[in-house]
């Protein structure tokens, strides 16, 4: 208890509540700048970007949704009736495509809420937890034709320890699609350039009948970001 019968704050002795240093001031004052330059550095890109108004335009959700169809126009790997698993699906475009283009069934998973959209079905939950795969196979009923995994984490800004968290994410993807493909079925995954890729890529070279690395047109000059393309599933016995 304070001296004067209130109650004490844990944490907070020998310091009077609400002070604050200037030098705290000038920490916020640059953070701020940093934000807001930033943002205007984004908002004045998709104000420029042919393809944020043509998505506009089109009525797609986002503007990646031309990046899968340039990789499908490429490689044709969604065919009529078939059955596509969309990993960060949000805000919807990837899931859109595959409908647009005569998928049976799409079922699209993010951490991210997603609008309803017809002919899809959305899961809401983290891929990286144990009971995400489960959910996936619940709502497929069977096998799986594509696999796409459009996933990237939240940047720290470190180039190495950002690499391996991406990495992280696309072995999880490939592994749950070498579960669920049929045989002749597609793995697509957006893929960062770093040095930790090739031995994943070893093993989809083995598990796959063609492996392509594509960088399509609507994915930025500026970016690494690239995606593999691994076509005809062979299903170890």
């Amino acid at each position: 208890m304070t001296k004067d019968g209130g109650e004490k704050i844990p944490g907070r002795a020998g310091k009077k509540p609400g002070r604050r240093t200037t030098r705290d001031a000038t920490v916020r004052v640059k953070k701020t700048n940093q934000r807001t330059t930033s943002s205007a550095r984004w908002l004045q890109r998709q104000l420029n970007d042919p393809y944020v108004h043509e998505a506009q335009r089109l009525g797609y959700r986002a503007r990646s949704a031309f990046k899968l169809i340039e990789l499908d126009d490429k490689l044709k790997f969604i065919k009529k009736g078939c059955t596509v698993i969309d990993l960060g699906a949000a805000p919807g475009g990837w899931s859109q495509v595959a409908v647009e283009r005569g998928a049976g069934k799409v079922i699209g998973l993010d951490l991210l809420p997603i609008e309803p959209l017809p002919g899809v079905t959305f899961l809401q939950m983290d891929f990286m937890n144990d009971d995400a795969p489960e959910a996936l196979i619940m709502a497929m009923g069977s096998g799986a034709d594509v696999v796409l995994s459009d996933m990237a984490p939240n940047t720290m800004g470190h180039r190495q320890t950002d690499h391996l968290r991406i990495m992280a994410l696309v072995e999880a993807a490939y592994e749950f699609a070498t579960q669920v493909l049929k045989p002749g079925g597609t793995f697509v995954s957006k893929l960062f350039q770093g040095g930790a890729e090739k031995e994943l890529l070893d093993m989809m070279k083995r598990d796959f009948t063609t492996v392509k690395h594509v960088k399509p047109p609507a994915s930025r000059k500026e970016s690494s970001e690239q995606y593999v393309v691994a076509t005809g599933f062979r299903r170890s016995s």
